[in-house]
């Protein structure tokens, strides 16, 4: 009801899961999904309309709380797991930024060769 007020209230609570589990010892892999899991939700959150349909449906701490408790559960296994998702966003995210480079790099070109040619 009140702008801002939720979301000030799921990054409290977010942030107190967050703690817990650095306190009950996840691992390093583990304590980075659920942090990525918390900027997620609070960079598409931020989206008017389109956060809130996101809000209703992601649910970044019930996916922390699960993952805390995997970890709990099965330490080997579960940051072993942890620690391949981060690996594989890592890869993601710099593919990602290669193709963004090479992208522009070729646009680049298109515009200097089209402003080359009308020059003359």
């Amino acid at each position: 009801m009140i702008p801002g007020f939720g979301d000030a209230a799921g990054a409290i609570l977010a942030g107190w899961i967050l703690v817990e589990a650095i306190r009950l010892g996840a691992s390093r892999a583990t304590v980075l999904r659920m942090a990525g899991n918390v900027a997620f939700d609070a960079l598409v959150g931020a989206v008017p309309v389109l956060g809130d349909v996101f809000d209703f449906v992601w649910k970044a701490n019930l996916r922390n709380v699960a993952l805390l408790e995997r970890h709990l559960a099965a330490p080997q296994g579960a940051a072993r797991a942890d620690r391949s998702f981060v690996v594989l966003i890592m890869c993601s995210v710099a593919a990602l930024s290669l193709g963004l480079l090479a992208l522009g790099i070729l646009v680049m070109r298109w515009v200097v060769h089209a402003l080359g040619r009308g020059a003359v």
